[in-house]
């Protein structure tokens, strides 16, 4: 099975401007987004919805000595390895995005109690993105102010691509925010925006990725311990 991983960095404006047209390529890498961060819940209209120099970038791997490669020897590689990253053993698949429609369904049975990543990736029908902002941000915040998450945030790539990224204190806080069992009138938040989305799509594409951590590289934001088990 391949190895995934999600990187947070601040990068150069030009070299990340650069990654954003052009994403790099490498031995051993099968597949990169790389994104422009974005606050979760933040302003339509506000430098906080496009941060080009704070790249979040999702990257798929053969194995996990490409990855070593890759941060020691490719500048851009060089540029992540001073962030944050977490490596991703694969869980589940829901939904198809063409690069990654390879991933199983379900590749391995999650632990409830277990601590979990989600990553979301979608292409977006572009006339209906006033529909997906109207319904989606509420849910940002819903997940970005949730006591189970540890760290939450979403990140795009112009003119189609948004993606969400967070870490989950369990498996079980995860699945019950997405089928609405916290407490509170926020709970009906993401089945409201679920059911939006089945009347009348807002992407191209989309899917929804679950993995378990298996280690934790780096700072962001002054903080190394995002993931909450890991020493």
């Amino acid at each position: 099975m391949s190895l995934h991983s999600f990187h947070l960095a601040q990068i150069p404006m030009r070299e990340a401007v650069g990654a954003l047209l052009g994403p790099p390529s490498a031995s051993g890498l099968h597949h990169i987004e790389v994104l422009a961060g974005m606050q979760l819940g933040a302003p339509v209209v506000s430098p906080r919805r496009m941060q080009i120099r704070r790249l979040a970038v999702f990257a798929e791997w053969a194995e996990a000595a490409a990855l070593e490669e890759f941060l020691a020897r490719h500048p851009f590689g060089r540029r992540l390895g001073g962030g944050w990253h977490v490596r991703l053993e694969f869980l589940r698949r829901w939904g198809t995005v063409r690069e990654l429609a390879h991933l199983p369904a379900e590749a391995e049975r999650t632990d409830p109690a277990e601590p979990v990543v989600a990553v979301t990736l979608a292409r977006m029908r572009l006339p209906e993105l006033p529909r997906f902002l109207h319904w989606g941000r509420p849910v940002e915040r819903q997940v970005r102010d949730h006591p189970e998450t540890t760290l939450a945030l979403a990140a795009m790539r112009p003119p189609r691509t948004v993606s969400t990224f967070s870490v989950w204190t369990s498996a079980r806080a995860m699945t019950g925010m997405v089928f609405g069992r916290d407490d509170g009138d926020a709970a009906r938040l993401h089945g409201k925006a679920m059911a939006e989305r089945d009347r009348r799509d807002f992407h191209r594409e989309f899917t929804t990725l679950r993995f378990r951590p298996l280690s934790e590289h780096g700072s962001w934001g002054g903080r190394s311990d995002f993931i909450p088990w890991v020493e």
